[in-house]
């Protein structure tokens, strides 16, 4: 990793100077007019533009998809700061690395000079690698910039979360990405104008791209091998030679991602072959089928969720089957539950509710738990009126009572809006009626 940046007082292209290196490589930005995107973390004042401009101490953990600027966002760090740049990667890293890094950078410390550790892929880092780092990030001994792919609520353990600001980098945008390919285009450390690319294939380029910096370089750097000092790269030639930068599945590279996000929008789309395709490269690749079973639990819920409630419970099994019984034989069980989400009813209702239920919580719209629902099983709790009023729906014939259960302020919000898709059609006729005697409408 440490090939990757430059120290304090060198030229920060140590790597994009080699004229072999990948364009990806070669187009890292050396300055922050140079990022694209990212501006919701960069403008004036944020906290990531502080540290890049050198002023911040504040330990990061950089989060979001491949080919957002986590890396060169870390890098513009350790050279705006001046300070001791360390690069760890968690696939070759362990405890003993990281403890040397800190002794080294206590060491330093004591003659006035900082360490900026910066750690790739954090998420892979063990619980007793990350505990590892808590003194140091706490006493600022370290200035921490960790990047991760995966959401770090669930990754990173608690204590390093809580002592670091967590920043959620976001796919660049089409305007973004075709001003990242443009200057590949036109610069020196680039293709240096040796060639035109015509509106459509850029178009084309930017669309393949998915949001990722990265990949668009990669794939423009595949076509374009294939014209002529002089010529113009258009449509059909980035078709033609796209496939020379995506024929394989790297399962700790990009096509980790595509490929499972084609696996998942197969399912989402019911098209059972697709997704059966998609998931058999995967298993073919040596995937974890951990993984593959995490993502279809998900999927269960999020795609699927009341228009058809088995879907979780095949989804769970499938997981349980993996554990039980490994590979090569649960490729039958995450065959099975790929088959039965791709072919169910869809509905996106629950993650709908929930998400807006949470922006509801987020934004303030809390308001206080209605008294007669509060907890009356502790000696005073009558007397401040709590559990006072409320009514037991066992003891009507129906099971439903007219009572408030939303708080103050919230009582017409409507979450869930089921779809009419599968079992779901029954809750969706089912809901108005409980809602017109819980809220008397």
């Amino acid at each position: 990793m440490e090939s990757l940046f430059s120290t304090p007082g060198e030229q920060p292209d140590a790597l994009d100077a080699d004229a072999h290196a990948p364009l990806a490589a070669r187009m890292r930005p050396r300055k922050l007019q140079e990022v694209q995107g990212q501006q919701h973390l960069l403008a004036e004042g944020k906290p990531l533009r502080r540290l890049i401009e050198g002023s911040g101490d504040a330990s990061v953990i950089l989060y979001g998809p491949p080919g957002t600027g986590k890396t060169t966002l870390a890098s513009l760090i350790s050279v705006a700061t001046g300070h001791h740049f360390v690069g760890l990667s968690a696939l070759n890293s362990g405890v003993k690395e990281v403890r040397a890094v800190i002794d080294e950078a206590r060491k330093r410390l004591i003659h006035g000079e900082k360490t900026v550790l910066f750690i790739d892929e954090v998420h892979r880092f063990s619980k007793t690698q990350q505990d590892a780092l808590l003194a140091a990030v706490e006493n600022r001994i370290v200035l921490l910039v960790a990047a991760t792919t995966e959401n770090p609520s669930f990754s990173v353990v608690a204590p390093l979360l809580s002592r670091s600001l967590v920043l959620q980098l976001r796919s660049l945008d089409d305007n973004d990405i075709a001003e990242v390919l443009r200057r590949a285009v036109s610069s020196e450390r680039g293709l240096a104008d040796r060639i035109d690319v015509d509106e459509e294939a850029m178009s084309l380029l930017i669309r393949l791209a998915g949001g990722d910096a990265r990949r668009s370089l990669t794939y423009l750097e595949a076509a374009a091998e294939a014209v002529a000092d002089g010529g113009i790269l258009d449509a059909e030639t980035v078709s033609n030679n796209i496939d020379r930068a995506v024929v394989r599945y790297d399962k700790d590279g990009d096509q980790h991602y595509d490929i499972t996000s084609a696996w998942i929008k197969s399912i989402r789309g019911s098209d059972v072959d697709a997704a059966l395709h998609y998931l058999a490269r995967m298993i073919d690749a040596g995937e974890d089928p951990r993984f593959l079973a995490r993502r279809l639990v998900i999927h269960a819920s999020e795609d699927v969720g009341m228009a058809d409630p088995t879907a979780l419970q095949v989804a769970v099994a499938a997981a349980q089957a993996v554990q039980l019984i490994g590979m090569p034989e649960a490729r039958i069980n995450l065959a099975q539950a790929t088959i039965h989400l791709a072919s169910a009813p869809k509905s996106n209702a629950v993650i709908a509710a929930i998400d807006a239920a949470l922006a509801d919580v987020q934004r303030g719209r809390t308001g206080t738990v209605p008294a007669h629902l509060r907890d009356g099983h502790y000696e005073g709790a009558k007397a401040m009126g709590n559990a006072v009023g409320y009514v037991y729906p066992h003891d009507d014939p129906n099971g439903v009572v007219r009572q408030q259960y939303l708080p103050e302020g919230l009582e017409q919000v409507a979450y869930y809006r089921p779809s009419e898709h599968g079992d779901e059609r029954r809750i969706a006729q089912l809901w108005p009626r409980l809602k017109a005697i819980i809220r008397g409408q």
